[in-house]
């Protein structure tokens, strides 16, 4: 950390204790708005800033990007068309879910800097989940049923419904669930069955809930648990071996019959010996090459 920031954090430090005698500070630190409808973020400061002192805001959203709103007392791109700088206030025209997230007013001047922040939620109400609901399960089998609706602001929480009945979040505290073995999140949605049995069979469906407007439902569909098909599973193998017999007593059929080809048999070829010519051999040997059987001495 340099030593700017290590004397930026210092005075903040200060300012929010009050032993500077200076401080910033907001009258709403959770603004909550409904979507396209106006609203001020606000900001005030005391103390010795100086004249001149310098307000600006910056805003990071829910993924941590972090851009400025009011930068040298001008608000900038894409804020200057709906956003007005008001006594350091912000105020928006409208306000939509992208806005979502922090916003910290920073106040510096005279050697010293103080900043707060204001949390904003652009209240959006769900809109029906998307829901996937197998239709078919093997008993023993686990599974998991998903619900999702990604534009409620905030995030909405998720209940699941079996045959018209609320399910619980924790089912062994509730009496008539205490021998089920479901786990519902409802930040996610899920809905998980590590164990699946007859008894899990039926018609669900979940809702979508927040404080921005009603509750919403998926289209509700039927779960149904079966037994592993052993009697399909045994007549499947029988099948297959007849069909191997079959085709093995084919095949030998055949061959007796004389259908299938014969493989040629193969006769031995001749063995050739080279017999090389004897040096001491006939007459036509000795009248045909003179060959030398001694050596001369003078």
């Amino acid at each position: 950390m340099t030593v700017s920031r290590l004397v930026s954090v210092a005075l903040f430090l200060l300012a929010a204790t009050g032993v500077s005698g200076f401080s910033v500070t907001t009258s709403n630190p959770d603004v909550r708005v409904k979507e396209n409808m106006g609203g001020d973020l606000t900001c005030t400061y005391s103390g010795d800033f100086g004249s001149n002192a310098r307000v600006e805001w910056k805003f990071k959203d829910l993924k941590g990007s972090q851009v400025y709103v009011v930068f040298d007392g001008k608000t900038t791109e894409p804020y200057s068309s709906r956003v007005k700088v008001h006594n350091n206030n912000l105020r928006f025209d409208s306000m939509t879910r992208r806005d979502n997230g922090v916003y910290d007013c920073e106040v510096s001047g005279n050697g010293k800097f103080g900043e707060v922040r204001v949390k904003l939620t652009v209240l959006v109400p769900p809109s029906p989940p998307l829901c996937r609901i197998p239709a078919s399960v093997t008993t023993g089998r686990p599974t998991k049923l998903t619900c999702h609706d990604s534009d409620a602001s905030p995030p909405p929480a998720y209940r699941w419904y079996k045959d018209g009945v609320l399910l619980p979040p924790e089912p062994s505290k509730i009496a008539g669930f205490k021998n089920a073995t479901f786990k519902i999140n409802v930040d996610t949605g899920n809905l998980e069955f590590p164990r699946t049995t007859k008894a899990d069979s039926g018609q669900y469906y979940c809702e979508a809930v927040n404080e921005a407007g009603p509750p919403q439902r998926c289209k509700g569909a039927k779960m149904e648990i079966r037994d592993l098909n052993t009697g399909g599973i045994v007549a499947g193998v029988i099948v297959a071996l007849l069909l191997v017999a079959l085709l093995i007593f084919g095949l030998w059929y055949a061959n007796k019959k004389g259908y299938l080809p014969k493989k040629t048999e193969s006769k031995p070829k001749p063995s050739v010996v080279y017999q090389p010519t004897s040096a001491y051999g006939g007459d036509e040997d000795d009248d045909g090459e003179f060959k030398q059987k001694s050596s001369f001495v003078v």
